[in-house]
């Protein structure tokens, strides 16, 4: 199959790309606009792959060009990871993750029904289900009021894709949800390429480690939790990229053409227990200090992976300690 990556030249596309090639996929497009990502990413590709996949620089908001690429193309199926991500801008600027996250997936859809490619993994989040009742989530958790702008775009884009697979009985979907992709490739020469300050933990601790993050705030240390800090599902970026993989090979097998699963750990970790993983994995000492909570954080979220497991023959292969080291021997390579 001739595979279309959207966003991938970002953190989870990239190792994505990386883990098709792995597994034989020799027809591989990325389209990306750079907005949170580097061209160099595919060069990084090259270097662990021997292969210079094919790539477009455009914003999937032109639908003209999104047009002539899927002309020229000709593609068997999608994996949609263009889309911005940071919870604390999306409260800042949340038009600007309406228009960003919908206008991209819509676009999308509509060009993959013009040209008939019925094959859809979409990277959807665990935060569609807010703040939960009980945990672990599982896919019949019910969804809860969206925390946040980002949160919102992920809850409307799965009910986008339902809606289009009740009305194109040939088309499949997959939505996989997970929270928080950590760590690098094992090589240590790609990884979440850091155009911005980065908003998720793990990055922020392996900056504040390599002495470019003066101090690492924790947001909030009054949750109901075992140590007053949040609980995330921390699952390693190339466990998620295989799940994609297993997902676009299982969903000509599955009994319905709409599926959603979860990639989670089972368990989560705390904030602080995080931060002392990466410390005991490294050898290092992590300045940081509590701030207040910080708006649109949900107290506590993690994923059972029990469906993932029986349906996609998924498994995590990399525990917090490879999440730690990875992302650390990153850093060091990306700081040279």
């Amino acid at each position: 199959m001739k595979i279309l990556i959207t966003g991938g030249a970002g953190y989870i596309g990239s190792h994505t790309i990386i883990e098709l090639i792995k597994q034989g996929f020799n027809e591989v497009v990325s389209i990306d606009n750079f907005l949170n990502s580097s061209e160099v990413t595919y060069s990084r590709i090259e270097q662990i792959t021997g292969i210079r996949i094919k790539q477009y620089s455009i914003d999937l908001k032109d639908l003209d060009a999104l047009d002539n690429v899927f002309a020229i193309e000709q593609f068997q199926g999608v994996i949609h990871f263009a889309a911005l991500k940071s919870v604390p801008e999306s409260v800042a600027s949340p038009t600007l993750y309406y228009q960003n996250n919908l206008v991209s997936l819509t676009n999308v859809l509509e060009m993959m029904k013009k040209y008939k490619v019925n094959k859809l993994i979409y990277s959807s989040s665990c935060s569609v289900y807010g703040n939960v009742n009980s945990l672990p989530v599982t896919e019949e958790t019910d969804l809860k009021k969206a925390e946040s702008p980002y949160a919102l775009t992920k809850q409307i884009g799965e009910s986008l894709i339902e809606n289009f697979c009740s009305l194109n009985h040939a088309f499949k979907a997959i939505s996989l949800r997970y929270f928080n992709p950590a760590g690098a490739h094992t090589s240590g020469l790609t990884g979440e390429v850091k155009t911005h300050r980065p908003s998720n933990l793990v990055p922020l601790i392996a900056l504040q480690a390599a002495g470019k993050l003066k101090q690492l705030e924790v947001f909030g240390d009054d949750y109901s939790t075992k140590d007053g800090s949040c609980i995330r599902d921390y699952i390693h970026v190339s466990d998620i990229a295989n799940a994609h993989v297993n997902a676009l090979l299982k969903i000509e097998n599955l009994n319905s053409n709409y599926h959603v699963y979860n990639l989670g750990s089972g368990t989560g970790m705390t904030t602080l227990e995080v931060i002392a993983a990466f410390e005991e994995s490294n050898k290092v000492r992590i300045n940081f200090t509590i701030g207040p909570r910080r708006a649109g954080d949900v107290e506590a979220i993690f994923a059972s992976n029990s469906m993932a497991k029986k349906d996609l023959d998924w498994e995590i292969k990399h525990d917090i300690k490879s999440i730690c080291t990875t992302a650390w021997k990153w850093q060091l390579s990306s700081s040279n």
